[in-house]
């Protein structure tokens, strides 16, 4: 029993030693939830291409190989080796530009109702997590100044009327899109939060 109560008091002098700061919370919390919204991205994708016939899907991965999601226009880390250099500010600058750009277009992602409700609402309440982590983590400087400018709408061509065809591969790649985005977001919000614990390892 003493034994216990000598580690339990071990524990409690390693926490009081380093205690947990509002923006690390705040970056616990945008994490988790892109997290989920992550698996939400996955589960929609997944129920899609479970609809299709083989053939469908074949031809539908054979045409968004060759295609790229609109939200590559907003200006990102190429490769994993640029994300860790990035600074956290420009992470949390794409990230907010990221889901800013699926704020809209969420509403008519293919899915079930009880699942795509549930998007919309998350995004909002990421997006003003993250304007508080910037705010944080501005120190002075103008919001998005270092280069992180959309140049288009993303995902705003697609509300056309289209074909039964067309229809069926904007639904594809809206999903598979929005799978894309969520997972550079949970990446870029996950560097960034691991960059404030210098003893961490933020290799990804």
């Amino acid at each position: 029993m003493d034994k216990v109560v000598f580690l339990l008091s071990v524990l409690s002098v390693g926490v009081s030693s380093q205690p947990i700061t509002d923006s690390q919370r705040l970056f616990s919390i945008a994490v988790s939830r892109v997290q989920h919204l992550h698996l939400l991205a996955q589960r929609l994708f997944s129920d899609f291409e479970s609809s299709l016939q083989t053939e469908e899907q074949r031809q539908l991965n054979k045409i968004f190989l060759q295609d790229f999601c609109n939200s590559d226009y907003i200006i990102s880390p190429i490769d994993k080796h640029e994300t860790q250099r990035s600074s956290v500010l420009k992470l949390l600058s794409i990230s907010y530009r990221l889901i800013e750009s699926w704020e809209f277009p969420s509403r008519s992602l293919y899915g079930g109702s009880a699942q795509r409700y549930q998007i919309s609402p998350k995004l909002s309440e990421l997006m003003r997590g993250i304007q508080l982590l910037i705010k944080a983590n501005q120190d002075g400087a103008e919001m998005f100044s270092d280069g992180v400018v959309p140049q288009l709408a993303p995902y705003g061509n697609y509300y056309q009327s289209l074909g039964d065809d067309e229809s069926l591969r904007r639904s594809y790649e809206l999903l598979a899109c929005f799978k894309k985005d969520m997972h550079k977001v949970e990446t870029y919000l996950t560097v960034a939060k691991c960059r404030l614990s210098p003893e961490a390892n933020c290799t990804l």
